[in-house]
């Protein structure tokens, strides 16, 4: 390796998982200073996500046990120490991105981690500026955390909002906390209401997206974006055909795009409807709970297989399948080792630092 040149050295290491260049980092200081190189870090990553390799499924098992599973081979799980290593308090991931988690404690403490690297930072604290009522009104937060490739900076955006009964009193603000600043910022209010206690946004062609209500009177759910280049809220046009019904919808990213899983009922038969948002709305499944080989409880939609033609799924919460879109066959995924019950997420192996590249 030695007498290789040096372009070569790195088209080589491009292609190695993150656990081995960790390794090979001792092999020479040129391997160890190649392998930290924030140009090379990048480069890593975008071949992981252009091949769709190095990526892993992490578990939460009873709130505070995790556990990943390589999707190349969806073969066993592996037991991965959080941050808060053997305290037993519940963790709640808000956001994954390029490698790195958002996750909050029961304490509200908020830590970014990569589980590839088994760094962690917790971030600073921050207050909510507006004052609240000496009487007690429900409050909704809503988290979201991505990548910006303007800034090249890791945002979480906060929004926090109060009110009261029959909405006399509202009061909401939204913050925007900075990696490369290392610090928590106000940005512009939003005009839309939360309708969940807490809720997490979904990473999408560099925007966050949640469900929320465009006033609160209303009894159908609205999808908004925020732009996190120009820091901006949108509201974002729902397929049609989720316009004249009532529909219990849930968001998904999925391959890069953004993912609706809208259910329904039509014809006394519970409809399952999921799409994914492309340059227009597509309609990828359509099932009936009657005609269904998934079951019905809850059906997650997680990854496209590499050659695209199936999608795993994960069912109640408890297993794994595979979804041919093509015959439209079920194929049950056995993995070792799995707990009972967890959350899923999928996320990309990355040796992305929890500080600022330059």
């Amino acid at each position: 390796m030695a007498t290789l040149p040096h372009e070569m050295t790195i088209e080589i290491l491009l292609r190695l998982s993150v656990k081995d260049l960790l390794r090979f980092k001792c092999v020479s200081k040129p391997w160890c200073s190649s392998i930290d190189d924030p140009d090379f870090i990048k480069l890593h990553l975008s071949h992981s996500v252009k091949t769709n390799t190095n990526h892993s499924l992490i578990l939460r098992h009873c709130e505070y046990h995790f556990f990943s599973v390589n999707y190349d081979s969806l073969k066993t799980t592996q037991r991965l120490n959080h941050p808060l290593g053997e305290q037993k308090t519940p963790i709640k991931i808000l956001g994954t991105c390029n490698g790195l988690l958002a996750v909050i404690d029961d304490n509200g403490r908020i830590f970014l981690w990569n589980p590839s690297t088994r760094k962690s930072q917790v971030l600073p604290s921050t207050e909510i500026e507006f004052s609240s009522p000496s009487i007690f009104f429900p409050r909704s937060t809503y988290y979201g955390f991505g990548y910006d490739p303007i800034s090249d900076d890791y945002k979480l955006v906060r929004m926090v909002q109060v009110h009261g009964k029959n909405n006399s009193y509202l009061h909401s603000e939204a913050k925007v906390y900075s990696l490369r600043s290392n610090s928590w910022r106000r940005i512009k209010d939003f005009c839309f209401y939360l309708s969940f206690y807490r809720e997490f946004g979904f990473l999408a062609d560099n925007a966050l997206y949640w469900m929320v209500l465009k006033t609160p009177q209303s009894g159908n759910k609205s999808l908004v974006g925020f732009d996190l280049g120009t820091e901006e809220f949108r509201f974002v046009e729902l397929p049609d055909s989720c316009l004249n019904k009532r529909f219990c919808m849930n968001l998904k990213a999925m391959g890069g795009y953004l993912c609706l899983i809208a259910t329904y009922t039509e014809f006394n038969d519970d409809v399952v409807d999921i799409w994914i948002m492309k340059e227009s709305w597509i309609k990828l499944i359509s099932w009936k709970k009657s005609e269904s080989i998934l079951g019905f409880p809850i059906v997650i939609p997680l990854a496209f297989s590499k050659s695209g033609d199936k999608v795993l799924f994960s069912i109640a919460l408890h297993k794994f399948v595979w979804y041919d879109l093509g015959s439209k066959r079920v194929e049950n995924v056995g993995i070792r080792g799995l707990p009972s019950s967890f959350d899923v997420d999928l996320y990309v192996e990355s040796l992305v630092p929890l500080m600022v590249m330059l």
